[in-house]
């Protein structure tokens, strides 16, 4: 009786694959579907430096994809050499490899399309009286009439590969794909032309827009106009980076990420580091789980980067991912900062109240008690809505508002001597009672409700963006008159961001005082079972860790020890807090953890402290709101991300009443 012989332990020899096999291993990584080649056609096309480009379609891509462009065009002896593996142009030794600036340079692309498709190569170079058709399947080549510029034609994508063909989808859905493969670049190229065609039809073009305003005016033609006007621009720089575009106010985000849009030295990218970062720059202005729409431009050093990760090219990894993620955090915070209502003339839908929205929803009553002939709120009776973005589960103990106000009131200490402020500059303390916006000297003769009274306007009152007091409405809504026509504001909603952005502010300048957070030492140090990678990063990353406020040291080879926590953060759970701040620090800036967690405080306080629905207010301390609203940084939403104000223009109360029709 013979033993059967395992197959598995029988041994094979090594060999060299051939080529065509290699070419068709190569395509699984590049071509994923029809959009994956018009991705690739186009960014050889831009390379070749085309001011035009056309695609023709059949079949959603899988029957026939054409770009026609009028770049430089390649010469007929290179033809062959242009479908062969690791054929390219765009680089010749490693130096240019570390400071790539082509859409293309790995000669990866045609060989992979050829492989598992028909693919025919026409092109005409400057000089030459005919342009030269090369036969992808037989390699012949033979004269052609075409202009300058180079024409790729694939049909029957995955004929050769069956099994690869029955993963696409249906007609549309891959026409969609490869549509948003070209709306990609074109957002990008302002100064290139596109246009599509399917099954002999244009169905999208976009012309050229050469000049500054190109590139706004290419954001209006692919994202839409409604894009540009809930839109603001953005312009950052920061050493080596400089972040250009624009950022979509928090009205206009969107249930989807579909609008947002990063680039890379003009290459489209998914990088977790560039969308996290502009993720924390909306984290205090947008509702519930909403995304942020975003068209951001980076311009960096080609040495900083490296795009050469993956062949799709949509991922790259920067030599400096923080100062990345800072740079792209602070371009948008910093755009999103200014007050909208200082721009009225130039705003557009988000400032205009809906009248088909629904009405926003009033806050709960709240019960009053009487004292001394003055109506005052009882503490917390009102509910308050959570924050879209919590950091961890640490900050679940805060949710109880008394609780956090009780402990940060223990935390710091009231106001100087001399019943002043700020504090003395040797005071580093912070002064809970300073939290009622009555305490600033800039809002002198405040009223008992912590809402100030008109002081001095720096403008006249017609200029006055948020315009006049002149009524309230239930007790919830303030209405005043503009140049142009009625603003409502949600009083608690605004008065909530102005006390949030004070706090953040005294907080600010507390902090300035000495380069780290204070930490208070845990009694009993909490310990927990750590990963290696948090117990390296806990090591390299130690002096990072002191500056947040936090000590956290190795006990053994796989657990760590918290003995140390920021002061403000003292009641919360050091455990999940340790492992944000090393999840964070490993990837990104940790600083941004405790941040959050310091802001979930404040916006809870803020809440309690702001004036109440129900509370009747003079016009002298609606008017002193709505200036405040005017000088205060993100007052167009408040913590929780509503809106805090909305104008009906004249034009809107006019077709109410059928006025001039």
């Amino acid at each position: 009786m013979t033993s059967q012989q395992n197959p598995a332990s029988a041994r094979r020899p090594i060999r060299e694959l051939p080529d065509e096999l290699i070419s068709q291993i190569a395509a699984g990584e590049v071509v994923e579907r029809p959009a994956s080649v018009v991705r690739e056609l186009v960014d050889n096309a831009l390379d070749a430096g085309a001011q035009s480009i056309t695609l023709r379609l059949i079949g959603g891509g899988t029957r026939l994809i054409s770009v026609e462009d009028d770049g430089g065009g390649i010469a007929p002896d290179e033809l062959g050499t242009a479908l062969k593996r690791h054929a390219t142009s765009k680089i010749g030794n490693l130096g240019d490899l570390e400071s790539v600036m082509t859409m293309g340079f790995r000669g990866e692309a045609l060989a992979a399309i050829h492989s598992v498709s028909e693919l025919t190569l026409l092109s005409r170079t400057d000089g030459q009286s005919t342009a030269f058709a090369l036969d992808g399947r037989t390699g012949e080549i033979r004269p052609a009439a075409r202009a300058v510029g180079t024409t790729v034609e694939v049909k029957e994508l995955f004929f050769s590969t069956p099994a690869r063909r029955k993963f696409l989808k249906s007609d549309s859905t891959e026409l969609a794909h490869c549509i948003e493969a070209v709306r990609r670049h074109a957002l990008a190229r302002p100064d290139v032309g596109f246009a599509i065609w399917h099954e002999g039809k244009l169905v999208e073009q976009w012309r050229v827009h050469p000049g500054t305003a190109g590139l706004a005016q290419r954001l209006a033609d692919v994202l839409g106009e409604d894009f540009v006007a809930q839109s603001i621009p953005i312009e950052f720089h920061a050493g080596p980076l400089k972040v250009i575009g624009r950022a979509g106010l928090p009205d206009a985000a969107r249930s989807r990420p579909d609008h947002q849009f990063a680039y890379v030295n003009g290459r489209f990218v998914r990088d977790k580091v560039v969308m996290h970062g502009a993720r924390s720059a909306y984290e205090d202005l947008l509702h519930g789980h909403k995304q942020p729409a975003y068209a951001l431009f980076m311009q960096i050093d080609p040495t900083l980067v490296d795009v050469n990760v993956h062949p799709t090219k949509i991922e790259v990894r920067f030599r400096d991912s923080r100062a990345v993620h800072q740079a792209v955090r602070h371009a948008l915070e910093n755009a999103l900062a200014a007050p909208r209502s200082n721009k009225l003339s130039d705003a557009a839908g988000p400032l205009h109240f809906d009248l088909k929205a629904p009405a926003p929803t009033a806050l709960p009553e709240s019960a009053n008690w009487q004292q001394g002939g003055m109506a005052f709120e009882r503490p917390g009776a009102a509910t308050f809505s959570a924050p879209s973005y919590k950091p961890a589960d640490f900050l679940r103990v805060r949710v109880d508002g008394e609780q956090a106000m009780a402990d940060l009131k223990a935390l710091w200490q009231p106001k100087s001597e001399d019943n002043t402020w700020p504090p003395h500059a040797s005071e580093r303390t912070l002064s809970w009672e300073t939290a009622s916006l009555a305490e600033s000297p800039a809002m002198a003769g405040a009223s008992p409700y912590g809402v100030a009274k008109t002081s001095a306007p720096s403008l006249p009152e017609g200029d006055w963006p948020l315009g006049r007091a002149i009524a309230q409405l239930h007790g919830v809504y303030i209405l005043a008159e503009n140049k142009q026509g009625l603003v409502v504001v949600d009083m608690h909603a605004a008065h909530e961001r102005i006390v949030y952005e004070r706090l953040k502010s005294q907080l600010q300048a507390q902090s300035k005082e000495g380069p780290r957070i204070a930490s208070q030492p845990l009694l009993i140090p909490a310990t927990f079972a750590a990963t290696p990678s948090e117990v390296a990063t806990a090591e390299a990353c130690a002096d990072a860790l002191e500056q947040l406020g936090l000590e956290i040291s190795p006990l053994s080879a796989k657990t760590l020890a918290v003995r140390a926590v920021p002061t403000s953060l003292a009641q919360g759970d050091a455990v999940e807090l340790a492992r944000s701040v090393l999840n964070e620090l490993a990837q990104h800036d940790a600083s941004t953890v405790v941040q959050r967690a310091q802001n979930e405080i404040l916006a809870t306080m803020a809440c309690h402290g702001a004036v109440r629905a129900n509370r009747r207010l003079t016009l002298d301390e609606m008017n002193g709101l709505l200036r405040q609203m005017e000088e205060t940084e993100r007052s167009d939403q408040c913590n929780h991300g509503r809106p805090t104000w909305r104008q009906m223009a004249m034009r809107d109360l006019d077709a109410l009443f059928l006025r001039g029709r």
